[in-house]
């Protein structure tokens, strides 16, 4: 468990294999479905419904960055929840994984509505993790 001051955010992210993350960070940004929202200590409590992409934590002077794919998050006191299908560490991303995602995406047949939302979901998935990559190599 991370060790949490009254200054500082208890962040924890866990998919349904594991929990990825448990620390303590100054600020976290997530990707809201409506655009990105940041979290300070002190904020508002919420529950919020998570897009595919790029979740930044800051403490410091260090930030740490993960591509999460969706999900929830909840935020209460000095705790950040959050629940996603799949979270990757920033530096584990690959242009070869999202070349594979963006590839697979494409291929998703799309002749009826479900069809059409889940390989738009697919996509924007894939768009997810290629912004996250660019900011790695930018």
């Amino acid at each position: 468990m991370a060790e949490v001051s009254s200054k500082s955010l208890r962040v924890v992210v866990v998919t349904p294999e594991r929990a990825v993350l448990d620390e303590s960070a100054d600020m976290v940004v997530l990707p809201m479905f409506d655009g990105e929202r940041g979290v300070l200590v002190g904020h508002a409590a919420f529950v919020g419904q998570l897009a595919p992409g790029e979740l930044r934590l800051k403490t410091g002077e260090t930030s740490k960055r993960f591509f999460i794919d969706g999900g929830f998050a909840q935020v209460t006191g000095t705790v950040v929840n959050v629940l996603t299908a799949r979270a990757v560490a920033a530096d584990k991303l690959t242009a070869d994984g999202v070349t594979t995602a963006r590839t697979a995406a494409e291929a998703l047949p799309a002749n009826n509505p479900v069809e059409r939302e889940t390989r738009s979901k697919a996509v924007a998935r894939a768009q997810g993790m290629a912004k996250v990559l660019a900011k790695g190599t930018a």
